[in-house]
């Protein structure tokens, strides 16, 4: 049997560190699907082009603006995600409230805040425990100035996060190098 959830404004766990504030609303585990999670992204943070192979993923923006990718490019280049498009011309989309970005395995997909102000996003992923990943790269980031880019790559590898393009901004280190 499952337990339901009603959350006050505010609540849920914060997952500390970083430059992305998140609070995770529904945990993994028994009964759950998913993990959902509120994300505010700071003014110039980039989570980079990534890809899970298993793993689907669901981004709603609440408040704000965000840039948002999800699908595959002509060609994975190195560097800015921003470039990319696909065989048909398209690009990324600059999304307001209301806006949606879903992602199913195996498709390359980004976010960034290019604004002066905190956006924030309702996150889900699939399957559930994507909050393990974030708790164990904080506790990484916590315990260096600056962790090993071994440790994190493992990390990575372990919970199914290929990084194309590098996490850029966001007024310092963060848990989250990728959602």
């Amino acid at each position: 049997m499952s337990t339901a959830a009603m959350l006050e404004p505010g609540a849920g766990r914060k997952i500390a560190g970083g430059a992305l504030q998140a609070t995770l609303k529904v945990p993994g585990g028994a009964g759950a699907l998913t993990s959902t999670f509120e994300v505010v992204v700071p003014p110039g943070y980039d989570v980079g082009a990534h890809v899970h192979t298993t793993g689907e993923e669901l981004f709603y923006v609440v408040d704000g603006e965000l840039d948002l990718l999800a699908f595959e490019p002509v060609a994975r280049t190195e560097g800015d995600w921003h470039t990319w498009r696909t065989a048909s011309g398209r690009r990324y989309m600059r999304g307001g409230p209301g806006s949606l970005m879903f992602v199913p395995a195996g498709c390359p997909h980004a976010f960034a805040n290019q604004t002066r102000r905190p956006a924030t996003m309702l996150f889900q992923s699939a399957p559930s425990g994507h909050e393990n990943y974030f708790e164990e790269l904080a506790a990484l980031l916590r315990a260096g100035d600056r962790p090993d880019p071994e440790d994190i790559a493992e990390l990575r590898r372990r919970y199914d996060i290929e990084q194309l393009t590098p996490l850029r901004g966001g007024g310092g280190p963060s848990p989250f190098p990728h959602t």
